[in-house]
């Protein structure tokens, strides 16, 4: 692993390192915020996906979470939202490409050989970081925003026992039945729609739910509030009687500000459940 910056911070440090993923055939990028107490025993993981567009920079620099973090004691983790680099494949459009890897495994062409984030976030990255840093792999918490709320879901919702808690802001709830969804699906995994399912959170929410609680934050003033599609996530979820907390956030819209505004109750929850 390389060392990009580490910086003190609320009594920990937030570093940023890069390492040369197997997985994505890429140099890789993320952050990681330890708080003071990794000085001493390991400490409880919260990882943060971001969405669309975003790095691992956005989130770490915007979110305002290291002061929660450092107060409840836990890590943050900030990964990438895709592979990068001159011979990744990209597009156009802001929301394929880099910077929209949606964190799945790419089944067809010409995304094929890196966008591989689901492995990535699922299996390499994790055993790397578990490895080399003071981290309590049995106490676990994942969130995220927007396309990264879905990230978060999906892989909450498929890995049981791995995550105490899930939270997400803004997520894409329903990608199978969403322009932010079906366009990606289509590249990444192909024209079977089968195959979407296991990345749609409404549709695993109906099928087997999460084994601990859920907490989603959304703005009422989303300027996305059609391609999110929360009321189908909302209707899943009092169907399968999970344990959620669903909030409406009046006049927030999609932004880091909205994110912000809620970032503690968001730590403060997690936290509630790794230190049970």
């Amino acid at each position: 692993m390389k060392t990009i910056s580490e910086n003190r911070a609320f009594g920990g440090v937030q570093g940023v390192y890069s390492h040369a993923s197997e997985v994505c055939g890429c140099d890789m990028t993320f952050g990681l915020f330890l708080p003071e107490e990794a000085e001493h025993e390991p400490v409880p993981v919260i990882w943060y996906l971001s969405g669309l567009t975003c790095t691992h920079e956005n989130a770490m620099v915007k979110a305002g979470a290291q002061a929660w973090a450092a107060e409840q004691g836990v890590a943050l983790i900030f990964p990438d939202t895709s592979p990068r680099g001159p011979l990744v494949a990209d597009d156009d459009a802001y929301d394929l490409g880099q910077g929209a890897g949606f964190y799945v495994n790419a089944t067809e062409a010409p995304w094929t050989p890196h966008f591989r984030m689901w492995d990535y976030l699922t299996d390499e990255l994790p055993h790397l970081l578990f490895s080399a840093y003071p981290l309590d792999e049995g106490r676990q918490a994942i969130m995220g925003h927007s396309m990264g709320g879905h990230g978060a879901l999906t892989i909450a919702m498929s890995f049981p026992g791995r995550f105490r808690s899930v939270s997400a802001f803004a997520p894409i709830a329903h990608p199978t039945a969403s322009d932010w969804g079906r366009k990606q699906f289509t590249a990444y995994l192909g024209r079977d729609e089968t195959k979407w399912a296991a990345h749609d959170a409404t549709l695993l929410m109906k099928k087997r739910g999460f084994d601990g609680p859920v907490l989603i934050d959304q703005g009422g003033s989303d300027q996305f509030l059609d391609k999110l599609m929360p009321e189908a996530l909302a209707e899943a979820a009092m169907a399968a009687r999970q344990n959620v907390i669903f909030r409406m956030q009046k006049g927030y819209d999609h932004s880091y500000f909205f994110v912000s505004t809620f970032m503690q109750d968001h730590i403060s929850f997690h936290a509630e459940a790794l230190y049970e």
